[in-house]
């Protein structure tokens, strides 16, 4: 029954890792720019939109299409980041389990 109890602890360890990751990635917020920072977004590592800033030297009332672009692109940049912010935080998390058929 050890390698039982042995294995509860480590789901319980990486249980315990995962909310903390969680936590960190709530907390945490990652910031998005384009057209040479003229609109910057903020989100949240969860993902959830914190803010959007748009600089008057971005709005041009005869091009609608590029300030919706570079709204687009600042979005996307900050997703990105998004991404590989979690990937950092939940890469670590299975580091030091043995867990069979997870760990080579």
């Amino acid at each position: 029954m050890a390698k039982g109890n042995d294995m509860m602890k480590q789901i319980q360890a990486l249980q315990s890792k995962m909310a903390q990751a969680q936590q960190s990635l709530a907390e945490t917020v990652i910031e998005g720019s384009s057209g040479g920072g003229v609109v910057q977004v903020s989100i949240s590592a969860k993902p959830e939109m914190q803010s959007i800033t748009i600089k008057p030297e971005a709005v041009d009332p005869d091009d609608v299409e590029m300030l919706q672009d570079l709204v687009m692109a600042a979005i996307n940049d900050a997703l990105e980041k998004v991404r590989s912010s979690q990937m950092q935080q939940l890469a670590g998390l299975a580091g030091g389990l043995n867990i069979p058929g997870l760990t080579s």
